[in-house]
């Protein structure tokens, strides 16, 4: 978990162990696993020194390890908390637990997590100690984003052209071609339309002008002008009026209806029968 020292600190501890002996037994754990000592295991092999081993007896051989190279090594703190976010993802622990045990700051904890989650090959390197956490997190950022702006380009391809996303995912076309070439299909789509809708206007146009130049309509027949009919009288009946003028005048002055009476009466004045009186009976 813990980084190996470099070559000129790994020497001057062979050196050390050369001159004093090894001081502090290497780590295992009762199945033979090496728990702490990577680094003077591979001193004494270096100055030819007999290494010595001892047996952890303990239950809790992650926190057993951390405590045993985090107070004695000079780490950073990315790197620092990069390791236990590593240690943590085996474990299975919460990060607020360890981050107050071991006096590890939980946004560089959660920041650490989040760059081992996404980049796994950045924690290696801030682990080693060849990156910065904060070099390595905005990395991670610009990874997330970029894998982000890349599914909703093929979302988007396979919404409007499912036979480029099918191509790009049997791997025949990179998902910037075939994104390029839905751009173009989409340009000459707007091409068209742009097309249409001026043929469709000019037509418009024209219909507009056509309409002003034709002459106007010339009026129909004019219709006659319906009256309702005259109400007729009935005639009275079994009743006569006799009326006495001049000679043969009519003195009704709004005759309605002349009978067979009245006929006869006029037609024997014209005939010159002046003398006497003249009766004329109107039948109303």
């Amino acid at each position: 978990m813990f980084p190996m020292l470099a070559e000129d600190e790994l020497h001057d501890l062979a050196e050390d162990i050369k001159a004093h002996g090894l001081l502090e037994p290497i780590v295992r754990d009762p199945d033979g696993v090496l728990l702490d000592g990577r680094n003077r295991l591979a001193a004494c092999e270096r100055a030819g020194v007999e290494p010595r081993f001892t047996t952890y007896e303990g239950t809790d051989q992650a926190e057993y390890i951390w405590l045993s190279n985090v107070r004695r090594r000079h780490i950073s703190a990315g790197q620092r908390a990069m390791i236990q976010a590593m240690v943590l993802s085996r474990s299975g622990h919460s990060l607020r637990t360890h981050a107050k045990l071991h006096d590890v700051s939980r946004s560089r904890l959660s920041l650490a997590n989040t760059v081992l989650q996404s980049a796994p090959d950045l924690a290696e390197q801030v682990r080693a100690g060849k990156l910065s956490l904060d070099a390595a997190a905005g990395i991670a950022r610009e990874h997330k984003a970029q894998a982000a702006a890349a599914q909703a380009a093929f979302d988007h391809l396979r919404t409007h052209a499912p036979d480029l996303a099918a191509r790009v995912t049997e791997g025949e076309l990179a998902l910037d071609a075939a994104t390029r070439e839905l751009g173009q299909r989409q340009a000459a789509v707007r091409r068209d339309q742009e097309h249409l809708t001026a043929i469709a206007e000019r037509w418009d146009a024209l219909r507009e002008l056509a309409r002003a130049r034709q002459p106007p309509h010339p009026p129909g027949p004019r219709r006659p002008r319906l009256r309702p009919p005259r109400a007729r009288h009935p005639p009275h009946r079994g009743r006569s009026r006799v009326l006495r003028g001049g000679t043969g005048r009519l003195t009704h002055p709004k005759p309605t209806q002349l009978t067979c009476c009245d006929v006869g009466l006029m037609s024997s004045a014209a005939a010159g029968n002046t003398t006497g009186r003249r009766d004329v009976v109107w039948c109303r």
